[in-house]
């Protein structure tokens, strides 16, 4: 069973930086992309932005420029530099994992409050 620890989270005022982590328990070389998505109260989760075992990344429109999403696999961490956040960036942070295999595993959510 894959272990997805996320960390992280807070609260920020507007304008404001957060950096997520989340750490795998799966090997580098099982892992196919690992991402973030988010989900905010009474809303659907939704795609954040990911990162391929090559290196490629994926954003979603709403934060590309400010968000940024790299991995060290030397530690089987992906991080998620948040920067200029916005009361709308609030959410659960959730990591998602997908294996060569195509199975995913999800993190437990980590939440970012961002006061205007």
């Amino acid at each position: 069973q894959v272990r997805l620890v996320e960390s992280g989270g807070g609260s920020v005022q507007a304008g404001g930086s957060l950096r997520l982590s989340c750490a795998s328990s799966e090997r580098t070389a099982s892992i196919n992309t690992m991402g973030w998505y988010r989900q905010a109260p009474g809303k659907q989760r939704e795609f954040v932005a990911r990162i391929s075992s090559s290196g490629n990344t994926n954003y979603a429109d709403s934060v590309k420029g400010r968000f940024t999403i790299s991995r060290d696999n030397a530690k089987n961490t992906v991080y998620l530099q948040m920067n200029s956040l916005k009361p709308e960036d609030t959410a659960v942070y959730y990591c998602k994992l997908v294996r060569l295999t195509a199975i995913e595993y999800w993190g437990q959510g980590t939440q970012v409050t961002v006061s205007a």
